[in-house]
């Protein structure tokens, strides 16, 4: 890999890290386990699906097979970063990622997300040969996905959920819970 493209995959990988830690900063433990009067996941649940993604997505990296000539989707790639954050699209999560209580605060979700994030930056860092020759499986995209698409969307997926548990709160705060 690059060391350019390592260090924005890496720069990609904090900054979702970060919005996630952001979307939580001032969170209670009282507050994060509620569900909006809407419905839908509560901020706990939504973070502990971000942990159990990043650890599911861990597996495709290593289970990823090695192909003479690069899979180039770039095109893809390059959008990956804006759609991955758009809440306008709505995803169906893989009944794999969802939320099932194993963690009973957001503090213990958020650091054994944390020990995760770091096995993937220490694979990226690690990571000495052409990501594109590599290629697995998504669980959304259909087809072969090549390694940079599998650690783009590890880098926004936090991200994404980030502005879930922005939107829980104002649907909460507009609630006056």
């Amino acid at each position: 890999m690059l060391e350019t493209e390592k260090q924005e995959i890496l720069r990609a990988l904090r900054g979702g890290r970060d919005a996630l830690g952001t979307a939580l900063a001032g969170v209670g433990e009282d507050l994060a386990v509620r569900r909006s009067v809407a419905g839908g996941w509560s901020i706990l649940e939504c973070v502990e699906h971000v942990d159990i993604s990043e650890r599911y997505l861990q597996t495709r990296l290593r289970s990823a097979t090695r192909l003479e000539q690069p899979l180039d989707h770039r095109v893809r790639e390059s959008k990956m970063l804006e759609r991955g954050v758009d809440r306008s699209r709505p995803v169906v999560c893989p009944e794999g990622g969802l939320p099932r209580g194993q963690f009973g605060t957001v503090s213990a979700a958020l650091a054994n997300f944390d020990e995760a994030r770091a096995e993937t930056v220490k694979f990226v860092q690690d990571f000495d040969d052409d990501p594109r020759c590599w290629v697995t499986d998504h669980p959304v995209i259909p087809g072969p996905v090549n390694l940079v698409e599998i650690l783009l969307t590890m880098a926004v997926h936090p991200a994404r959920h980030a502005k879930q548990i922005e939107e829980i709160r104002a649907k909460m705060a507009a609630a006056g819970a």
